[in-house]
């Protein structure tokens, strides 16, 4: 954890490059930050993709004893933006009623060609 002016931040899941969670407590809330994160079962269809990253960002949620209805924001990068509708579908399944957070969804090549989805979210709980 370091410490600065006011404020402390905790990187979870850290490697050389970027950590997969990062969490900065600002007076009395905390902003989480969750990198990027794609499917590790690369064989799956865009809704296969998008159910397991979905499950990767409620799982380290989990670790700050924070869950969906506590992301205010989310960024989809598809792949191909035809397959907008089978992500909403597994996105839709998995978003909590009543905690929508606002959202974006953007057309991009993503690093690896066997990446049909990328999710990033921006979540706050009470410090």
């Amino acid at each position: 954890m370091e410490k600065h002016t006011g404020m402390e931040i905790t990187r979870y899941e850290m490697g050389p490059r970027f950590s997969e969670m990062t969490v900065v407590g600002v007076g009395s809330a905390k902003l989480v930050y969750i990198a990027g994160q794609v499917a590790e079962q690369t064989s799956l269809d865009v809704e296969g993709q998008t159910r397991e990253i979905l499950g990767f960002i409620d799982r380290l949620l989990a670790k700050i004893g924070a869950d969906k209805t506590n992301i205010v924001s989310a960024r989809i990068y598809l792949a191909s933006v035809g397959d907008y509708a089978a992500m909403n579908s597994a996105w839709d399944d998995w978003v909590a009623p009543g905690h929508v957070p606002a959202r974006s969804t953007i057309g991009a090549k993503l690093i690896h060609s066997e990446y049909k989805v990328e999710i990033e979210v921006t979540a706050a709980i009470a410090a």
